[in-house]
């Protein structure tokens, strides 16, 4: 929007506002000058509350996926490292028949 204003020289600035004088009247150009700050409150209100939500929606979201912390491997014996393998070599053995 500021792109456009900068574009306006003073004296096309000038036209438009006596254009707009002309069309309105003296009388009512302070009450649309009031009508139209109040919508331009109401409308950085309303987005400002469209905002806030989204933010609070993306807070909730980040909250609800945050990983959570992971229990800890059981501890094993440090003198034999690869019982679990082992045993896995046990049963193997266990498990085929051996020839004779």
């Amino acid at each position: 929007m500021t792109a456009f204003i900068q574009n306006i020289s003073p004296t096309q600035l000038i036209a438009i506002l006596l254009i707009i004088l002309l069309l309105f009247g003296a009388k009512r150009l302070p009450e649309l000058a009031r009508s139209f700050g109040k919508s331009i409150k109401e409308f950085k209100k309303a987005t400002k509350g469209i905002e806030d939500d989204f933010r609070s929606a993306m807070d909730d979201d980040e909250q609800v996926h945050k990983p959570t912390p992971k229990t800890p491997a059981p501890r094993q014996n440090p003198a034999a490292p690869f019982a679990n393998e082992q045993t896995k070599n046990e049963n193997v053995a266990a498990d085929t028949p051996t020839e004779k």
